[in-house]
């Protein structure tokens, strides 16, 4: 009974020759944008951290308690340029950066293409998807919006993660993929 089990099991193994032009492409996938709210929160993110630490700067270089030594004193409009630069460089890159976030969904498979400098683009099938999550933080809660998080079979960490995402839309994306993890591959 063994020899009969094994033998159909050689039966239904392939391990056909495939040529690479025949294959599908990730560039057949629609990708949809996420919400510009996203962008906006972000870059308010790193305006609003940068101006917060330019005023902890000014409140102790300006109190009276104690004496700041002279050698602090003359760095403080460096260091209060150089919180401006960094506000800026890090609101620029969100506007241009967060642009460019896209997913996709087909049956099986998954995809999220992001990235401005080095472009990264994964693709989960979904058989392999051990769970999802959404995520809210408070600012991204008020603004009704939230983050997928897909975690990978055999994984510890999320494989990628949907940004910016409205909630509803999440919801969806969480429940399809819930509903299909179980279904075989085609």
């Amino acid at each position: 009974m063994t020899n009969m089990n094994s033998e159909a099991k050689i039966e239904d193994f392939s391990n056909n020759v495939l040529v690479p032009e025949a294959l599908p492409t990730l560039t057949d996938i629609q990708f949809l944008s996420i919400s510009p709210r996203y962008r906006l929160i972000n870059v308010g993110v790193a305006l609003g951290t940068c101006i917060i630490i330019a005023m902890i700067l000014t409140a102790v270089r300006f109190q009276p308690f104690f004496t700041v030594p002279e050698q602090l004193t003359h760095l403080y409009p460096y260091a209060l340029m150089g919180v401006t630069v960094l506000a800026i460089l890090w609101a620029v890159y969100h506007v241009f950066a967060d642009v460019k976030i896209k997913y996709g969904m087909r049956e099986q498979d998954l995809s999220l293409q992001k990235g401005l400098v080095f472009r990264q683009q994964a693709c989960q099938p979904i058989l392999r998807v051990q769970h999802v999550e959404i995520k809210r933080g408070p600012i991204i809660r008020l603004a009704k919006l939230a983050s997928l998080q897909v975690f990978s079979a055999g994984g510890e960490y999320h494989t990628f993660e949907i940004p910016g995402l409205p909630l509803e839309r999440a919801e969806q994306l969480r429940q399809f993929i819930l509903d299909h993890k179980d279904v075989s591959a085609k």
